[in-house]
């Protein structure tokens, strides 16, 4: 719901700065009618995806786990209008229906942090980034819902001007516009980057950590990559995060665990080797400590949030 109103409401307010309609939005849909948003709010489908009228950018919303009902003919449509010049983009979870049709077969594409794990379960060979907007020509992605604002300010300032641009931003009271190559802010146990990046010895061996949560690495592994003693290593985690190494990855596996667990339809025995762990037990008695629930728990809890009809998702 934020990724559509935040798209739309500054190419509104853009309208009525200028006193034109020199945007137009339709929402479409696999077919018409009802869809519900995570929130519980409607929208309501004005149009299906394949009687839509020429367009210059269709972008797809939805939950990672979000597919078509008839995935043949509707990746089918998303690859005609591609192939025909029309721009076909995503924005946040959007972008693993995005992925699934092929269009963007050998591009780069953003991709959330909180989606990350899921989206290297399911797309292993894909090249996602952490920018909040990769442009892609004509295929933008787009990371979540305040980067949608940006690309919505990218395309005022691009059709009326900066200056129009910059007092939509001001009606919102939005900070000053963010465009390709501004990576995402992230919590403190994902990988750094930018500006909130931790200490430089505790960022290598953080991104160390993550080249494969598969297969957790030591601390004494650590220390012989980065040249430094295993006592310094743990010296330096508990100053910075508070935490030892070995717990800080611990955390990071579980969080990436749970983006599997929320963001993904694949099972739980694959997930707790795609973390690290030899079996589901020792998986799931760490994810209660972490999160007070089990996994199974955690996915039947946001899929009563995700409905489709009577139909939780994913089916």
């Amino acid at each position: 719901m934020a990724c559509l109103t935040s798209t739309i409401e500054p190419l509104r307010a853009a309208n009525e700065i200028v006193g034109r309609g020199v945007f137009s939005w339709t929402l479409l849909a696999e077919a018409v009618g009802p869809i519900v948003s995570s929130a519980g709010v409607e929208f309501e489908a004005e149009t299906a995806l394949r009687n839509a009228d020429p367009l210059d950018i269709l972008l797809i919303l939805g939950a990672p786990v979000s597919r078509f009902r008839d995935p043949q003919a509707g990746n089918a449509t998303l690859r005609d209008l591609a192939r025909h010049g029309i721009g076909v983009g995503a924005i946040s979870g959007g972008v693993f229906l995005l992925m699934r049709s092929g269009v963007m077969v050998g591009r780069p594409v953003s991709v959330h942090w909180c989606y990350e794990a899921a989206f290297r379960q399911e797309f292993p060979q894909a090249d996602a980034r952490s920018d909040v907007i990769v442009e892609n020509g004509r295929h933008p992605t787009i990371s979540g819902a305040a980067a949608a604002f940006d690309f919505a300010l990218a395309l005022v300032d691009a059709s009326l001007g900066g200056d129009v641009a910059h007092e939509v931003a001001c009606w919102f009271q939005h900070p000053p516009m963010r465009g390709a190559g501004v990576r995402q802010r992230v919590p403190r146990w994902a990988p750094p980057t930018g500006n909130d990046a931790l200490p430089d010895l505790v960022a290598r061996c953080v991104a160390i950590m993550c080249e494969d949560l598969s297969d957790p690495v030591t601390v004494d592994d650590l220390a012989d990559r980065v040249g430094v003693s295993s006592r310094h290593i743990r010296r330096a985690f508990a100053a910075a995060t508070g935490d030892g190494p070995n717990r800080y990855l611990r955390g990071m596996r579980m969080r990436a665990a749970r983006q599997m667990v929320l963001y993904s339809d694949t099972g739980m025995g694959t997930i707790a080797g795609a973390v690290g762990f030899g079996n589901l037990a020792t998986m799931t008695a760490y994810y209660r400590q972490a999160f007070d629930v089990t996994p199974s728990e955690d996915r039947a809890r946001i899929n009563a949030f995700r409905v489709e009809g009577d139909l939780p998702l994913p089916r």
